[in-house]
């Protein structure tokens, strides 16, 4: 399947945004933990959240998790500790993304866990049992979804968990979420030096729980009305919260730079309320960032700058390899249909200093099955008057109500 998404002239728009991903797949699995009979509120309806609470609901022999990679690791370390013995495995995709380093984090703390297939890479079987916890060690610049994993089991190990993070830490915000998550269901969770996480063993308190919207998918509006011609351009955002610990919620920040102005409705913390952005009409010659806590917004930045003709240079993106596809090469590759050559300097940066070359005469981006490849190029259509986007219905990983809320914002979407 392919859409043609035609933008319109004029921009203004109410959106009700998706609940956070990042936030749902952790208050489900500590929900779970803690034995509540009350799901979360306000759950999100994407794909990677739907496998979760799917696989906590029926917990069958195999657990397929399909696309979801934040799913593979959470519901690894979950049933660890679960008694019980599953196979959890997913798409091809996922089999060939590396997960040794949790199984062997989890291996030392004493879990039971087989390769079925391929050493290093799902499918798993996993048995579940009790596991005695203390001190681990584990490089920093590992997925944040390793060490969430393991954080969020370890108030049921019977030492608590003492965990170590060697070298650079990336994505730290996320771990910060995860802490905070955890901290909010009763435990004791704390960084207690600059490199160290102490983890208490004490049983997680189910409570009544709200889940904030995405800042992650907020970032596609942003990007659409710095991307739109109309200067009136505004569009509001609802379910957001200042003051929130989303990693990507960096995005009220950097565009400002790009431009845009973030107006609360309601500043005080944690309280979800609407957001409105519009047109400051100043903006920066370029934008030089370094994405190591935000990488999930590479895409969006990147397609950003270049259809404002704004050179960039955007470090710490060596996690982009295994995502749902190597987003880096993806990148360059359907940027340069658009007429863009983007550098990727030693592999673990993208950046772009105005160089351009002939554009693809039938445009059509392909979405290489994930998520972000669709959201990030879509709102490219308000530079380029229209884009085709190759398989977009891979927008139900994180933003199922994408399309339908663009049609909403006035754009025409045809197959």
């Amino acid at each position: 399947m392919t859409y043609n998404i035609t933008a319109p002239e004029l921009l203004n728009a109410n959106i009700n945004l998706p609940a956070s991903k990042s936030i749902s797949n952790r208050a489900l699995v500590i929900y779970a933990l803690s034995g509540g009979e009350i799901l979360p509120d306000n759950l999100s309806d994407c794909d990677d959240t739907e496998v979760i609470i799917e696989a906590l609901k029926y917990m069958p022999e195999t657990i397929d998790i399909k696309a979801a990679g934040t799913a593979m690791r959470f519901m690894t370390a979950f049933l660890a500790v679960t008694p019980g013995t599953h196979v959890i495995t997913g798409t091809e995709r996922m089999k060939n993304r590396p997960i040794h380093i949790l199984v062997d984090a989890l291996r030392r703390l004493g879990a039971d866990i087989e390769y079925a297939e391929k050493d290093g890479f799902p499918p798993l079987r996993i048995t579940g049992k009790e596991l005695e916890g203390g001190r681990l060690e584990i490089q920093g610049n590992v997925s944040s979804q390793f060490i969430s994993a393991l954080l969020m089991i370890a108030p049921k190990l019977k030492n608590g968990l003492k965990l170590k993070l060697d070298g650079d830490i990336i994505s730290r915000p996320y771990v910060d979420l995860t802490l905070c998550t955890m901290r909010d269901f009763g435990v004791d969770a704390e960084w207690t030096d600059t490199d160290i996480i102490e983890v208490k063993p004490k049983p997680y308190t189910p409570i009544k729980y709200y889940i904030e919207s995405d800042w992650s998918a907020a970032s596609y509006w942003y990007e659409m009305v710095a991307l739109s011609k109309d200067p009136e351009a505004e569009v509001e955002l609802n379910g957001l919260t200042d003051g929130s610990l989303q990693g990507d919620s960096v995005v009220k920040y950097l565009f400002n730079m790009l431009g845009i102005k973030t107006i609360f409705g309601n500043k005080q913390r944690g309280v979800p309320t609407t957001v409105r952005l519009k047109k400051i009409g100043i903006r920066s010659a370029r934008l030089d960032y370094d994405f190591k806590n935000q990488p999930d917004l590479a895409q969006t930045f990147v397609v950003t700058c270049a259809m404002m003709n704004m050179p960039f240079h955007f470090t710490g993106l060596a996690s982009l390899h295994i995502k749902e596809t190597d987003r880096i090469a993806a990148l360059k590759t359907e940027m340069k249909k658009l007429g863009y050559i983007i550098d990727d300097g030693d592999g673990t940066e993208l950046s772009w200093n105005g160089e351009r070359c002939e554009p693809d005469a039938d445009i059509a981006i392909g979405t290489y099955e994930d998520h972000r490849m669709a959201l990030a190029f879509a709102p490219a259509a308000m530079t380029l008057g229209s884009i085709k986007i190759n398989n977009p219905q891979v927008v139900s990983k994180s933003y199922p109500n994408f399309w339908d809320d663009l049609k909403k914002a006035g754009f025409i979407i045809s197959e």
